[in-house]
């Protein structure tokens, strides 16, 4: 752990700097000058060297896609080759956990720190938890953190790929839930996975398995194009398995080289195929275990594999490892 001395602040959009439109909230510029100027009325202000650079377009993060995860990742690894020594991507809650996840994945081996924060309420609303929150993640800075990503929030150091969203209202919205972790560290990772190599946009698909779920739904999702779906499954990971439909669409799926990971469903859950036939009949039609992971940190990895270019046979085989903390 080392003290930041030289800070990119990444303003991406989100609740933190909204301002009031006739349409309601709504992502605004000029975030540098009203950090300044907040920080400049602190007695106690944290004393980091920082420079704020703005993404364009700035996002609600409702609307953050793929390639804005990919515009992110290409303005932090460009702001470490210019001297920066650690990132604050400021984010709006929807999607911040996914975010902080894609780059968990995208970034692995970047040797300095990226945190995430954002707030329920905007800068400047009566009671805003957005001063807060990036006041606590600059002091967090300040005093020195590891290498990788995380997310503060509401006081709390959370790990990059373990944490979700869990309340929509509440200021505390975020925790990382004590999922079953079990999964081999890698040893060391390949070129392919670098922070340094350029992703692709990856078409992928998340479907919660549900009593009713039918062969033909899973079919007209997977022939839509999909090059990795993430099933979320039932308690340790089974589902439908005595429909035989079903099962041969995966087991299709998978050997046209669709990347098929299987999670929990359950907050608190982790897939372990062996323990029900059920299970094991989905891992036979082609399903690899996501262990206890997210279905954020399952839904990056898939995208920072594939975006990489990664074969299905090789992209399973890193999937089923540990590469930053998400299954260990």
């Amino acid at each position: 752990m080392r003290a930041v001395k030289n800070l990119l602040v990444l303003y991406t959009g989100g609740t933190i700097g909204m301002l009031e439109t006739a349409e309601g909230l709504a992502p605004a510029g000029g975030f540098d000058a009203r950090m300044r100027e907040h920080l400049a009325q602190l007695t106690d202000a944290p004393q980091v060297q920082w420079t704020l650079q703005e993404m364009n377009p700035l996002l609600d993060s409702a609307n953050m896609q793929q390639h804005n995860w990919l515009a992110m990742r290409d303005a932090i690894v460009a702001a470490v080759d210019a001297g920066h020594d650690g990132v604050l991507v400021l984010h709006g809650t929807d999607s911040l956990a996914y975010s902080a996840a894609a780059l968990s994945f995208l970034l692995l081996g970047l040797a300095v720190p990226v945190l995430l924060t954002g707030s329920m309420l905007p800068a400047g609303a009566p009671g805003s938890d957005a001063w807060g929150n990036l006041c606590g993640a600059l002091r967090q800075v300040e005093q020195g953190l590891e290498d990788g990503v995380q997310l503060y929030f509401h006081g709390q150091l959370l790990h990059g790929c373990r944490t979700s969203k869990l309340r929509s209202e509440a200021f505390d919205a975020f925790a990382a839930l004590p999922r079953h972790r079990e999964g081999e560290r890698a040893a060391e990772l390949p070129a392919a996975l670098s922070y340094r190599q350029q992703r692709q946009p990856v078409n992928l698909a998340v479907m919660p398995v549900f009593p009713g779920l039918q062969a033909g739904h899973l079919k007209a999702l997977l022939d839509s194009g999909v090059q990795g779906l993430l099933l979320e499954c039932y308690g340790s990971g089974t589902g439908p398995s005595d429909d035989q439909a079903l099962l041969e669409v995966l087991r299709a799926a998978r050997q046209r080289g669709v990347l098929l990971a299987a999670i929990s469903q359950c907050p608190e859950g982790s897939v372990v195929f062996d323990t029900y036939a059920a299970g094991n009949r989905l891992r036979g039609a082609g399903l690899v275990s996501g262990g206890g992971m997210t279905r954020e940190a399952a839904l990056g990895k898939m995208f920072a594999l594939l975006g990489a270019g990664l074969d299905v046979n090789e992209a399973e085989r890193w999937f089923a490892l540990d590469l930053c903390g998400e299954r260990a």
